[in-house]
């Protein structure tokens, strides 16, 4: 009987499974899972693999009913006899999303490691391969348990909360701002230097809440807040400069908004630090707060609406206004 871990690998498209087509002049869905694992050099040896398909489509089309189903499956396979951990390949555009979905929504001690590529299958030098060797190392190992869910790239470990991508094409491009990463992929071994603080984990059984971002700019108007609340959104985030603060003209907006029961939540658009009630001038945070706004904690507005869909999908009594300091607070770790 082998000795080595059982990693499963979900497929789910992106970069990593595309190939150039000439007749369109640009990448296509093109590799299929069992192909992508075929292709590594050595994987056999690591682990014993098995390769799960849940999809083969560029990242952009993924959404969050299709990152909860597949935490869904995830956490099933998990469960099984001899798995150790799991991998999830995945495209550079919204992995960072995904990871984070599902790292709210994981309880396991077993890694979940994300992985993806920046350059396609067929091109002269692709990093798909290497990335998917480490993934399954980093999920086999020992040192891993415990640690949520991970992106790798690079030999680089993330934190799922922390990751985000910061160039549209150069591979080097995934960082961790204000926090660094978590550890390495090395030669001999996975290395972590530290684990994922606060990590919480929730328990929908379905994604109910919709949640819109809306990005604030100089001169914006009320119109998008408006917009957001008249399609039925639950929870509103909206992402201000600096510290939280916005233009005073979207106040009345916010203050409609919470009154008819729309969770506002401040962000903001820089990579690092917390929205604070710093200011007390019209259209800052204190003025939001005071027309019923919540603030957010150090995560990416994308992440913070994802998040936020997960407690008022679990949890819709925390919509209510008596309840918003409890919501605040869950949100800010």
């Amino acid at each position: 009987m082998s000795d080595k871990k059982k990693v499963i690998v979900f497929t789910t498209g992106g970069t990593i499974a595309m190939k150039f087509d000439p007749k369109v002049n640009g990448l296509v869905p093109a590799v299929s899972g069992a192909d992508l694992a075929a292709a590594v050099p050595g994987l056999d040896k690591l682990a014993d693999v098995e390769v799960r398909e849940f999809s083969n489509h560029a990242s952009c089309a993924m959404t969050p009913q299709k990152m909860f189903q597949l935490s869904q499956m995830i956490e099933e396979a998990l469960k099984e006899e001899g798995v150790a951990g799991a991998v999830v390949t995945h495209g550079t555009d919204t992995v960072e999303e995904t990871a984070y979905m599902l790292d709210i929504l994981h309880k396991s001690e077993k890694p979940i490691v994300l992985t993806a590529a920046m350059r396609g299958a067929g091109d002269t030098s692709p990093d798909g391969p290497a990335n998917i060797y480490c993934a399954v190392k980093t999920a086999a190992s020992e040192e891993a348990k415990g640690k949520g869910v991970m992106v790798l790239l690079n030999e680089i470990i993330h934190a799922a909360g922390q990751v985000r991508k910061t160039h549209s094409a150069n591979p080097d491009t995934f960082a961790s701002p204000w926090w660094g990463p978590i550890g390495y992929c090395d030669v001999d071994r996975v290395v972590f230097r530290r684990a994922p603080l606060d990590r919480r984990t929730y328990s929908p059984k379905e994604l109910t809440a919709r949640v819109d971002i809306v990005t604030g700019q100089t001169g914006i108007g009320r119109d998008y807040i408006d917009f957001a609340v008249a399609q039925g959104c639950k929870g509103i985030v909206l992402e201000g400069f600096g510290r939280g603060n916005l233009p005073a003209i979207v106040e009345p907006a916010i203050k409609d908004a919470t009154d008819k029961g729309v969770v506002v939540v401040i962000t903001t658009r820089t990579p690092g630090g917390r929205p604070y009630q710093v200011y007390a001038y019209p259209g800052s945070v204190t003025d939001s707060r005071n027309n019923g706004a919540i603030h957010g904690g150090e995560f990416s507005s994308a992440k913070t609406r994802l998040k936020l869909m997960v407690l008022l999908s679990e949890r819709p009594e925390l919509a209510k206004k008596e309840n918003r300091e409890e919501l605040e607070r869950l949100l800010d770790v």
